[in-house]
């Protein structure tokens, strides 16, 4: 009997084993596929609102549970995050900010069999983990093409005799002297300048990626200091609500402003995480490999801006934006154009960026590549550090 038994136990266990060689590593349609999320702030937040939507809509989209961790700062409590949702059985773990990036990486250490995403991170491709991700977008070119609505706006208030084209200035409230941050304060720029050629920027810096107050106190000063036009990268909604007050034009950032300001909203850019969301669970489900630094684009969706407000938008904003943006697809535009910006008077022909991160920022990959910065090519993080002419930093302490 007992010689039965342990034949059958043998059986039971060489039929196991066949069954999970034909998956070829696929989640097992019996165990649902969960994901797990870590936010910076919450749904008061446009950036973080930006990814909690794509979040929910790509686990839908997918048949997948979500988990959601909202208000996690950029420290231990991070990784105390990812360990919960690790333990709590998530497939996967995805987290939104920069500085969750170390945070991210001693999780992915501690949990092998767990798949750790994360946005905006630059570590992924020296860390060597096969389960360590970085994406981003190539969100400079939505920026572009919303500097070409800045741009054309300051056209039609020229027109109109509200200004002359010298005092064509814009102003911009920055986060952080970050790379990130100085790849879409540029961008803008260069869009704008690009169809209204006098056009000059004043940047302020908060030192946060979220203070309603320091963003509505940056927005202001730039009024004060005669910006025509106001953009942003920094997360509240406080440097629109203070163009509504004053009546200033404004594009936001990672969504549309509309029902808060109607009446200076133009139109904003954002990257929509949905196709990247979509993507990672696919490859799990799938068991095959995510890419390590996975960079969206335009073409993929992951690039968009949002419906422009022909309330204040100038006239043939959505044609001209039709227009550029076929040129980048096609390549005929480049943003990062050399033949479009200098550097203290000179054109700059070659520029060595840190790509491969280290604490003295060293440059490592020579990036001036077919007359232009290849930014987002070596890396889809940013990595564009250029001062341009033009382009005036009020304060950089952060």
């Amino acid at each position: 009997m007992k010689k039965i038994i342990a034949m059958l136990l043998a059986l039971t266990m060489v039929f196991a084993l066949c069954a999970c060689g034909d998956n070829g590593g696929e989640k097992s349609d019996d165990s649902a596929l969960k994901v797990g999320f870590i936010f910076l702030h919450d749904e008061n937040s446009t950036y973080d609102l930006n990814f909690l939507k794509a979040a929910e809509q790509a686990c839908e989209n997918m048949g997948v549970e979500i988990v959601k961790k909202t208000n996690i700062p950029e420290g231990q409590e991070c990784y105390e995050a990812a360990a919960e949702l690790a333990d709590a059985g998530c497939d996967i773990v995805f987290a939104d900010s920069f500085g969750h990036e170390d945070y991210i990486i001693q999780a992915a250490k501690e949990f092998p069999e767990v798949q750790f995403c994360h946005a905006t991170g630059t570590k992924a491709h020296t860390e060597g983990l096969a389960n360590f991700h970085n994406a981003f977008a190539s969100i400079y070119e939505g920026r572009y093409l919303a500097g070409v609505a800045a741009g054309l706006k300051l056209n039609e208030m020229i027109a109109n005799g509200e200004f002359t084209a010298d005092e064509a200035k814009i102003g911009y409230v920055g986060a952080f002297t970050y790379a990130e941050v100085i790849s879409g304060y540029t961008s803008f720029f260069l869009g704008a300048r690009s169809v209204c050629p006098t056009v000059t920027m004043e940047v302020t810096f908060t030192g946060s990626w979220y203070d309603e107050t320091a963003e509505k106190e940056g927005a202001n000063k730039l009024i004060d200091n005669g910006c025509k036009l106001i953009s942003q990268h920094a997360d509240s909604m406080g440097a629109p609500t203070a163009c509504e007050t004053a009546g200033v034009p404004d594009v936001s950032y990672n969504g549309s402003t509309l029902d808060a300001c109607p009446n200076t909203f133009i139109v904003s850019s954002r990257i929509d995480w949905t196709p990247y969301f979509e993507y990672i669970i696919t490859c799990v489900k799938n068991g095959e490999a995510i890419d390590t630094d996975w960079a969206g684009t335009i073409e993929t969706g992951s690039v968009v801006l949002t419906d422009i407000n022909e309330a204040v938008a100038a006239e043939g904003t959505a044609a001209k934006l039709e227009e550029v943006k076929a040129g980048l697809l096609d390549g005929s535009i480049k943003v990062f154009d050399i033949t479009t910006f200098t550097v203290e008077g000179k054109t700059v022909d070659s520029y060595m960026a840190d790509v491969d991160t280290d604490p003295d920022y060293t440059g490592d990959t020579e990036v001036i590549v077919d007359g232009a910065f290849a930014e987002s090519q070596f890396r889809s993080a940013p990595y564009f550090g250029l001062n341009i002419d033009g382009i005036t930093l009020l304060d950089t302490q952060f």
